[in-house]
């Protein structure tokens, strides 16, 4: 008997009471107009948390030099960070889109924000490598969970037309706490010893407990989403999403193994790039404090505008077509970021922009894909499997890469991460386009 849930009627995106004038024109900010404020409220509330996840997570990668220090440790150890936190996040995010599709998106978020606050704390408590490992792992719980929640909750408000610049909107907050986390860098570990100043960049991850005392008050799911999971049996059920399909009832195996596919290779490539990078600026290229600050910034500001950017693509060029564009984008900035000679330091400044972009640029149709690929009964357990799925298995990538630098150099090793674009590439082959498509 086919485990394939019945096919549900299209749900129709019905303007909200509330959602004011000016929603279908074109001007630049009409998708935040067509959100209405109940949209935007919910709108603030996933780029705020997206934000603090970005900047929670940062306080590893950018401190990873004075741990290594600190501990005693070796480019392997020190890349396990990464892959713990990862692939514990596959566990938190595919908990997550269960939770976001039975107790609702908001409940969830809630829960994920608060996770990954605590735990981040506790890693500047940690007495020795073991601790701060698990302690880095629980972070990853809530951190998994986040961006899936945040975006479906968003994406259920927004309209088909729109779709792909507001879900690309939301992913630049990334890049925001990205920012955020490498100005507190440049702060603290120019006025404090090292051996402290890692724990300082921990500590400040309490800033995300602010947020959720908004969210609670302000913020609720989207209510067209809500009437269409509670009139489901099959919400939340991983075996739906891993249905095979009968003639006549398509199931959703295929799709969920080819997005796997997908977020794997882009994620690959981009943790390689955001584990290693500031390793490589200041060990390699024997950058300061300072100057690999500088250097990010650059770096930084290109992921921005590559979100958005690729968030109006996304909805211009179609999904596909962006990811497609942006994988060989990225792969080739790779490569040449990469193997940039020695002593051209200005070279190294330059570059770093469209290498900022390209890789930020490809994440932007994420929460508009995955969310049209699931029916709403399973889009958060089916988006939050995929999406975190493939960062346990990108998660390889950084690890291979610490234990290549050894060898290899961190910049050559850094090459490794253009692989992952080119799995991306190949996994679009199994999936569909969905473009103007409705929620439903």
């Amino acid at each position: 008997m086919s485990t394939t849930p019945p096919p549900q009627a299209p749900l129709t995106v019905v303007p909200h009471p509330d959602s004011g004038p000016g929603g279908s024109d074109d001007g630049a900010l009409a998708w935040l107009r067509a959100l209405g404020p109940r949209g935007r409220r919910a709108f603030a509330g996933a780029f705020g948390g997206y934000a603090l996840d970005s900047y929670d997570y940062f306080t590893l990668p950018l401190s990873m030099v004075a741990l290594a220090a600190y501990f005693g440790l070796d480019s392997g150890q020190t890349g396990l960070f990464t892959t713990v936190t990862l692939v514990v996040s596959a566990v938190g995010g595919a908990l997550a889109g269960v939770l976001a599709d039975r107790i609702g998106r908001v409940k969830a978020l809630l829960l994920t924000v608060l996770t990954y606050a605590v735990f981040t704390v506790a890693c500047g408590f940690a007495p020795n490598y073991g601790t701060l490992l698990v302690f880095r792992a629980l972070q990853g719980l809530g951190f998994g969970g986040e961006w899936a929640v945040g975006a479906i909750l968003v994406a259920e408000y927004a309209s088909a037309k729109h779709r792909g610049r507001t879900l690309g909107a939301i992913q630049s907050s990334w890049a925001v706490g990205w920012a955020l986390a490498a100005i507190v860098y440049t702060v603290v570990f120019s006025v404090a010893d090292d051996a402290l100043a890692w724990r300082i960049m921990f500590w400040t991850g309490a800033l995300p407990a602010l947020l959720v005392l908004w969210v609670r008050r302000s913020v609720h799911d989207a209510p067209e989403s809500v009437a269409a999971r509670e009139q489901s049996t099959r919400k939340g059920s991983f075996r739906a999403i891993f249905a095979r399909g009968t003639a006549g009832a398509p199931g959703l195996l295929r799709t969920t193994v080819f997005a796997g596919l997908l977020s794997t290779g882009v994620q690959g490539g981009y943790y390689t790039l955001a584990t290693w990078v500031p390793t490589y600026l200041k060990d390699e290229r024997g950058l300061s404090v300072v100057g690999t600050g500088g250097y990010l910034t650059f770096l930084i500001s290109g992921a921005f505008i590559g979100y958005l950017t690729g968030g109006y693509l996304t909805d211009r060029l179609g999904r596909r077509r962006n990811i497609w564009l942006f994988a060989l984008l990225s792969a080739v900035c790779v490569l040449a970021y990469a193997n940039i000679p020695a002593g051209a330091d200005t070279l190294l400044l330059v570059l770093g922009f469209p290498l900022g972009f390209c890789m930020s640029a490809i994440f932007s149709g994420f929460g508009s894909y995955l969310a049209e690929l699931y029916p709403t009964a399973v889009r958060g357990t089916g988006q939050g499997f995929t999406y975190n799925t493939g960062r346990a298995v990108g998660a390889v990538f950084p690890t291979t890469v610490g234990f290549l630098a050894d060898s290899w150099g961190v910049g050559g090793a850094l090459v490794f991460g253009a692989i992952g674009y080119g799995i991306a590439a190949a996994a679009l082959l199994g999936l569909p386009e969905t473009r103007g498509k409705e929620l439903a």
